[in-house]
């Protein structure tokens, strides 16, 4: 580690004008960014913590029926918080273990953006709005590739919007010691159609499998997918699982989704 400053705000406000100096970082969980800066990845000269920033923690609904997480909310209280949106509680109760659980916010992995992260999927199959303190992101045109979003320097996720679908289930195959996805599928269905995103197999990060989406509009079915695949081409490849292993891998999660989702 090195030396950097460390101011912990209580207002919104007070971590916004915090984050106004150049290589400022926001803090949330610190589940991904303290390995980090032990690594010398990143060497940021100021670390902003939002855990005492009480008015972006919490869970309600909104008029249009969404559930709407704060972006300070822990992983470990959206899986006790959201009963009206099974799926996503059970993904967040899968996270890791207790410890990051209880720490890691789901801002602040969106924020993130890893590639093999859950979020992204649930936000992406949801078709989520992700709310900033400027300005609200539609999930489509958020995710911008592996550790890539549309966030600007100093915005912070405020808020995170779910769309309730009709059926929803998310399937994950665990890389057993982080318990990241090796390849993780959420599908959701929704009365004017599905859609599937996929987390922890491509190298552009999460992506929706839209071949996918097309044939579960039609019928809603394991059986719809049984024939299709993705490209092996631009799947990651390491010692856990080769290209054509995570691409077969996509197929057999989105029908295990299906199964237990219908």
């Amino acid at each position: 580690m090195y030396a950097f400053d460390f101011v912990r705000p209580k207002s919104l406000n007070e971590a916004v004008e915090a984050l106004q100096p150049e290589e400022a970082m926001a803090l949330g969980g610190g589940q991904t960014l303290i390995p980090t800066l032990k690594q010398r990845l990143a060497s940021p000269s100021k670390l902003v913590s939002l855990k005492g920033v009480e008015e972006i923690r919490g869970i309600c609904r909104d008029d249009q029926g969404r559930v709407c997480i704060g972006g300070g909310t822990t992983h470990a209280e959206v899986a006790a918080g959201v009963p009206e949106y099974p799926a996503l509680a059970a993904l967040a109760a899968n996270i890791g273990d207790p410890a990051v659980r209880n720490r890691g916010t789901i801002g602040g992995s969106l924020a993130n953006n890893d590639p093999s992260a859950c979020y992204p999927a649930a936000a992406l199959a949801s078709g989520a709005t992700i709310v900033t303190n400027t300005r609200e992101i539609a999930a489509d045109d958020y995710f911008e590739g592996m550790f890539m979003t549309a966030l600007e320097e100093g915005e912070i996720i405020t808020e995170v919007r779910f769309p309730v679908p009709q059926a929803a289930n998310y399937q994950k195959f665990e890389q057993p010691a982080s318990r990241f996805a090796l390849v993780g599928v959420f599908v959701a269905k929704f009365e004017d159609g599905v859609r599937v995103a996929v987390t922890g197999a491509s190298e552009e990060g999460v992506f929706r499998w839209t071949e996918a989406e097309e044939a579960l509009s039609s019928n809603f079915s394991p059986d719809a997918v049984q024939g299709l695949s993705v490209p092996a081409e631009g799947m990651i490849g390491d010692l856990h699982g080769s290209p054509e292993y995570r691409a077969h891998l996509v197929g057999v999660m989105t029908r295990r989704a299906v199964a237990a989702a219908g």
